[in-house]
């Protein structure tokens, strides 16, 4: 047995030293690859604030192409103050928060990327006083402000830089990350941890603003009696926990704290009134309506000169308006492949709830004041 041994080591002695070197060096070279491709995988998804921003308008474009805007400057700027109240209490106060109403009778939320809050008239008519609404925003204003959608499409592997494509690169890889988040948004699916955290933001800055903190907990008992009969992905928190074991954390979060429900100033701003769900008009499956029109591309085309307008010159020569974001896929192309999405998975009215036929944001503007004003009332 040592006559082997010491033949082993003398055979490796006289091997040059190159080779007796270059296996060490080429394990180097490869555990070193190895570590720059998980950075580079790892560096990808980290999306800058401005990019966070230009997907959320490409995501915020695709779902008022499908659900359509209420046209009502009074009733948008009644849901703007409650929210800029929310969003400037949140983690990421600095953020250009705005805040559509979506003219749909479905009962649905959405948080773009960037700051820009989506509901539905059909949310608002089931919403019965100001603090639901607050906690309602809420839930999707920490959505944004804890970036849960590009941290979910990270988490799962969603999407990935092609192998010839370089960070510098970022357009395509932009498009992509834009189009899963819209779809991702569309389909409530965020995860359990995602949602639970959502719900803790938004009892907080409820209680931060004066309203009644266990206000979400009210309108989701309301919505889960609504919804017993129905599929359980049906649009608004259609993915998320349990909804009564929901009902008992939030309650639980609240415990003996009160509020304000603020109810006058919600009747007399919100006129909705609650659409049965035998009522709702759907979208078949497979129809462009289901997840965008392939018409009104006006529209997005409208979108993309005014963002391009406010561009700054620096920011146009890389290609980061949105009509490079959404260029490369056709809305009929987009439309099918999310649909049949939506079909395969089952949805209940709300998800398949015929939308408006006006995409176009309702500008309006609060000031600091109007905002000092509107706080103090709450109390």
């Amino acid at each position: 047995m040592n006559r082997v041994i010491l033949a082993l080591l003398m055979l490796a002695l006289s091997r040059p030293a190159h080779a007796q070197f270059g296996g060490v060096l080429g394990k180097i070279d490869s555990a070193k690859a190895k570590a720059d491709d998980a950075k580079r995988k790892a560096d990808q998804l980290n999306v800058s604030e401005d990019e966070e921003v230009r997907i959320g308008r490409d995501v915020s474009a695709k779902i008022r192409q499908r659900f359509g805007v209420v046209q009502d400057a009074a009733v948008t700027k009644y849901v703007t103050l409650v929210g800029t109240l929310l969003a400037r209490d949140s983690d990421r106060p600095k953020l250009n928060w705005s805040f559509v109403v979506l003219d749909t009778d479905g009962v649905n939320a959405f948080a773009a990327p960037g700051g820009i809050i989506h509901i539905t008239r059909g949310a608002l008519g089931l919403i019965q006083n100001e603090a639901e609404l607050a906690t309602v925003l809420g839930h999707e204003v920490t959505h944004v402000a804890h970036k849960h959608a590009v941290a979910a499409i990270r988490k799962n592997n969603a999407v990935q830089m092609g192998a010839n494509q370089t960070l510098s690169d970022r357009g395509p890889f932009l498009d992509q990350i834009a189009t899963k988040a819209y779809e991702m948004i569309l389909e409530n699916a965020f995860d359990r941890g995602d949602e639970l955290d959502a719900d803790k933001g938004s009892v907080e800055l409820a209680a931060k603003l004066g309203y009644a903190p266990g206000a979400l907990a009210d309108f989701l008992a309301r919505l889960d009696d609504r919804n017993k009969d129905v599929p359980s992905r049906n649009g608004l928190f259609a993915s998320h926990p349990e909804t009564r074991e929901r009902i008992g954390k939030v309650r639980a979060l609240a415990g003996k704290r009160t509020g304000a429900t603020v109810l006058a100033r919600y009747t007399s701003s919100v006129s909705y009134k609650p659409t049965s769900l035998t009522q709702i008009a759907t979208v078949t499956d497979g129809a462009s309506g289901l997840t965008g029109s392939t018409k009104g591309g006006d529209a997005k085309d409208a979108e993309s000169k005014d963002k391009d307008k406010d561009a700054k010159p620096e920011q146009k020569k890389k290609g980061f308006g949105l009509s490079n974001l959404t260029g490369k896929t056709a809305p009929e192309k987009e439309s099918t492949q999310v649909s049949a999405s939506g079909g395969a998975r089952g949805v209940g009215p709300d998800r398949a709830a015929k939308g408006g036929s006006n995409p176009n944001v309702v500008p309006v503007k609060v000031t600091d004041a109007e905002l000092a004003t509107f706080k103090q009332a709450i109390g």
